[in-house]
């Protein structure tokens, strides 16, 4: 039973507490024995918060046998990217710097919502350090491993929230995706994972990267379990000056409402999949399941990436200045030496590089008059192998850790909402991902494609 369980949905699981077949405390006890064992292989887990799982489970089989009502998540696991406050705990960041920080005196907004509806927080997740990374490396906590093949990369940053939900020791996850820092992890681990549309849930209480393109959002194996969590965080919160107070849209309701009536395109030029195979397969055969035929060419797309490399380096390296003054030796020295270039960028470039980047904005929601959803690849490859630098490009080596982003940036750049849905790759017998991206506050949408899509693919589970 125990994986049968952790394999589970999260609806599974809930229903299966709600009424009376399985405790909470019985989950909770299953998935901290499936950590302990699985944990030291894939290094997805930096903190198990096993006591607050345990006294947070035995209160809610309370609730219950008293008859009292439960939310949706009654009894479900989940963790969350160590950039998130967990009360109790220092917010590493994946950083070694953050280690002399103070514990945080409250969770994260996002962890507080998901508790309202009775999940249970399982602990903190490994991460990219201060979230600038795309390969689920780290020198502080060591690398993630991806359990599809452990000797291969989770992605990143949310490497752990990657592993993690993949391996079947956090039905649910929280991650921050920047520049595709959900969605690479989504694509290399086989899971599905939501950036939202900027200013959609609240960053309160996470350890920002770039205010400017810094978003949150979950991570699932299943998109009614993504659509469920997801649904349990929406809502304004004013703490967070990008948080914008639009009207809640369910997403969980509109998942069985298929996608008759929705004008699907696959994007074209930039995201031109011939030299990369792998990409290229996944593209196609979501694009014969969907029965698109109509292609899109989105404007702007190689500014509106150099806009966001500029902006992200830039805020970046402006946050961390003190840090780097005062202890640049204690950084990743990946991580150092692309915050020390960013505070040399002329503010002149800054400023037009926002400029741009609202000017690509502006193109594309043009283009949203005419399509409803873009299919896109989500990763250019499957999981590299760890430690792997270069990545081939239109037949040039290029550096691999900026360019396993190369087709999620220029989304995050603008905000979109965008949700990656996973394929099995025949020839590397991993996983890889296609993005599935709608105009601004449209996640409904995206997730009515992606709970199309996951009915016709039916991913199994890792071997790990």
């Amino acid at each position: 039973m125990s994986a049968e369980l952790c394999f589970a949905s999260a609806s599974e699981i809930s229903e299966m507490v709600q009424s009376g077949q399985i405790s909470a405390l019985s989950v909770i006890e299953t998935f901290l024995a499936r950590i302990d064992a699985t944990n030291p292989k894939l290094n997805a887990y930096t903190t198990v918060c096993r006591e607050r799982a345990v006294s947070k489970a035995t209160a809610l089989d309370r609730k219950i046998s008293n008859g009292e009502s439960v939310g949706i998540l009654a009894g479900v696991p989940f963790a969350a990217k160590n950039l998130y406050d967990i009360e109790g705990i220092t917010t590493v960041a994946g950083s070694k710097i953050n280690r002399d920080n103070p514990a945080a005196k409250q969770d994260a907004l996002l962890i507080q919502r998901l508790e309202a509806a009775d999940a249970i927080l399982l602990g903190a997740l490994n991460m990219g350090e201060y979230a600038y990374d795309f390969t689920g490396e780290n020198c502080h906590d060591g690398n993630c491993h991806n359990p599809w093949d452990i000797d291969c990369m989770t992605g990143g940053s949310s490497s752990g929230s990657g592993s993690a939900t993949a391996a079947g020791i956090a039905p649910l996850s929280l991650g921050s995706d920047t520049n595709g820092s959900i969605r690479v992890p989504a694509s290399l681990c086989g899971i599905v994972g939501l950036k939202p549309t900027y200013g959609r849930l609240p960053r309160t209480g996470s350890f920002p990267f770039s205010d400017s393109l810094d978003h949150l959002g979950p991570l699932a194996r299943t998109v009614e379990d993504l659509a469920i969590a997801f649904d349990a965080m929406q809502g304004f919160d004013a703490s967070d000056h990008a948080c914008v107070d639009q009207p809640i849209r369910p997403t969980h309701e509109a998942l069985s409402i298929g996608i008759e009536g929705l004008r699907i395109a696959r994007a074209n030029d930039y995201f031109d999949t011939s030299h990369f195979p792998q990409a290229a397969a996944a593209v196609d055969m979501v694009c014969k399941l969907l029965d698109c035929d109509q292609e899109v060419t989105i404007p702007g797309v190689k500014e509106g990436r150099s806009a966001a490399f500029l902006i992200t380096n830039a805020e970046g390296s402006a946050f961390h200045l003190e840090r780097l003054q005062t202890r640049a030796d204690d950084f990743d020295p990946d991580t150092r030496y692309r915050f020390l270039a960013g505070t040399m960028i002329p503010s002149a470039w800054y400023l037009q590089a926002q400029k741009v980047r609202h000017w690509y904005h502006q193109q594309v929601l043009k283009l949203f008059e005419s399509v409803d959803i873009i299919i896109a690849p989500a990763t250019p490859v499957t999981a590299p192998k760890i430690g792997q630098k270069l990545l081939t490009i239109n037949g040039e080596e290029h550096a691999l850790r900026p360019n396993l982003g190369y087709f999620t940036q220029p989304f995050s750049a603008i905000g979109l909402p965008t949700c990656v849905v996973p394929t099995m790759n025949a020839d590397t017998g991993m996983p890889i991902g296609v993005q599935i991206v709608a105009p601004p506050w449209r996640e409904d949408l995206c997730l009515r494609v992606a709970a199309y899509l996951e009915a016709k693919l039916n991913m199994p589970n890792p071997s790990v």
